[in-house]
Formats: structure tokens, C-alpha cells, sequence
């Protein structure tokens, strides 16, 4: 006789979202480390230099909606944490979950304006400008958010004049500061490292799971 159908256990979630220029494609090492940590990692695509903020949240709440969860988590790079906290503000009715932002630009992106200034800068910024010049302005997200600062700074800010400060080479560490940060975490890497980084991956989950990252495991190197 056939006992009960044995349970499925759904892991955590957490949703990827990528920043500038970037896909869901530069999220695939980062997510498949953190379903190794013992995730369900979603990977959302958007045309980051097309379309404003708020399309961006919307179709990422449409996306989120796909995948009915208890808890969902959010990780996004650089823009992509614009577009989460966007979303986070708007929809009240989503699962409970933490949020790590990696080398997100709270506070707008001096490299971003800068870039803006030579030939063709802002065709190539196309839309996204406007939310990097203007950051997230007051953080309003009721979940614990964490972020995870570069200091490597070798990046585009090199090519347009600098991010202004010691940063990751694209975004200033001050630029990642924000009241109502959970946690904060500087690593020595670079803007786009990051995303191929062990230790980010590392710190990432940690905060997932508890709501802080470890500074026991903070590397030397990234």
C-alpha cells in the first residue's frame, strides 16, 4: 500500500536583478552559488536604458507575481537595487524577504552624470539617467536591506573623471550610504567583480539568512 505523497519543499527565493547595460545573463554565477547556499534563485531581465523607474518596478512585480512564495528575497547590482526598492515602495502586498543591494547608488551616480556630459553619453544612458542622477532620495522599504560597497576602483569612473571618492571604480562608497540600512559591508572588489566574486556570494547569503553580513569572512582579496 502507497504511504502520503512525500511533501516538496519549496527553498527560500530570491530574485536577481541586474544593473546598467547589463542581463540576466551577468546574475548566472552569483545564482548558481547562492542555489548552492540553498536557494531558489530567479534571474529578471529588463531593458535597463528603455522605458522609466516605474515600468522597470512594475514588470518586476509582474515577474515576482509569477512565482507565488512565502518569502522572497531581492538581490540587485548597481541599478538594478533602484528598481527593487522602486518596486518594494509600490507594492505592499508582496511575501515577506530581505534585500542585498551590491554597489547600488543611493545617493544618484556622479559617474553617471559625468558620463552624460561627453558625445553620445546620453544616448547611451538613454532612460536610466534620470534615476541615476536622482538615487533613491528617502528609503522607504520596510524590509531589512543590506549593502555590500566595492572599494577596488578600476572601472568607468576612470574614463569619465572619477566617481568623486574611493569607490568601486563606477560608484563612490559614499554614494552606497543610505539611513535605514540593515547592514553595510565594504569588499575589495570592483563594480562588475562583484558579480563573480566568492566572497560577495558569501556575504550575500549570510544576509539572507540572518539579516547581517559576517565580518569573520570579509576576504583580503576578492
Amino acid at each position: 500500500m502507497n504511504g502520503p505523497a512525500p511533501l516538496t519543499v519549496i527553498p527560500p527565493t530570491v530574485v536577481l536583478v541586474h544593473g546598467l547595460w547589463f542581463g540576466a545573463w551577468s546574475l548566472a554565477l552569483l545564482a548558481r552559488r547562492l542555489r548552492a547556499a540553498g536557494f531558489e534563485a530567479l534571474r529578471f531581465h529588463y531593458p535597463s536604458t528603455r522605458s522609466g523607474l516605474g515600468q522597470h518596478a512594475r514588470d518586476l512585480r509582474r515577474f515576482v507575481a509569477a512565482f507565488p512564495r512565502d518569502t522572497v528575497h531581492f538581490v540587485a547590482h548597481s541599478m538594478g537595487g533602484l528598481v527593487v526598492l522602486k518596486m518594494l515602495a509600490d507594492a505592499e502586498d508582496l511575501a515577506d524577504g530581505r534585500v542585498v543591494l551590491l554597489g547600488t547608488p543611493m545617493g544618484g551616480s556622479e559617474v553617471a552624470r559625468k558620463s552624460s556630459r561627453i558625445p553620445g553619453g546620453r544616448q547611451l544612458l538613454g532612460t536610466a539617467l534620470a534615476a541615476l542622477d536622482r538615487g533613491c532620495g528617502e528609503m522607504t522599504c520596510r524590509r531589512e536591506v543590506g549593502m555590500i560597497a566595492g572599494t577596488r576602483g578600476v572601472g568607468l569612473g576612470l574614463l569619465v573623471g572619477g566617481t568623486g571618492g574611493p569607490g568601486d571604480g563606477t560608484v563612490a562608497v559614499a554614494e552606497t550610504q543610505a539611513d535605514g540600512l540593515a547592514d553595510r559591508i565594504e569588499l575589495p572588489v570592483t563594480h562588475t567583480g562583484m558579480l563573480a566574486s566568492g566572497a560577495v556570494a558569501r556575504q550575500v547569503a549570510v544576509f539572507l539568512q540572518t539579516g547581517r553580513f559576517d565580518v569573520a569572512l570579509r576576504p583580503t582579496s576578492g
